[in-house]
């Protein structure tokens, strides 16, 4: 039987990146963390992160695809 996942569980890994609470996404964004840039998002290095159970999430220079799934957000490394 799959493991449940807690609706609310920090950082969950997942193929190719790992998953976020749908309310720390929109934190991330309306603090301006990481902004759009084109399809995908990067990080504002100007911008504090707020705290992850998990460090270095969003290394600077990287781009991020997301998708929005059951009230969490995959986050994909292009």
């Amino acid at each position: 039987m799959a493991e449940q996942q807690e609706p609310f569980a920090d950082v969950v890994d997942v193929d190719g990146g790992f998953s976020i609470p749908e309310l720390k996404w929109r934190e991330l964004l309306f603090i301006r963390a990481l902004v759009a840039d084109g399809d995908c998002f990067v990080r504002d290095p100007a911008r504090p992160l707020p705290p992850f159970r998990r460090r270095d999430l969003f290394p600077d220079g990287a781009r991020f695809r997301v998708e929005r799934r059951r009230g969490r957000v995959r986050v994909l490394a292009v």
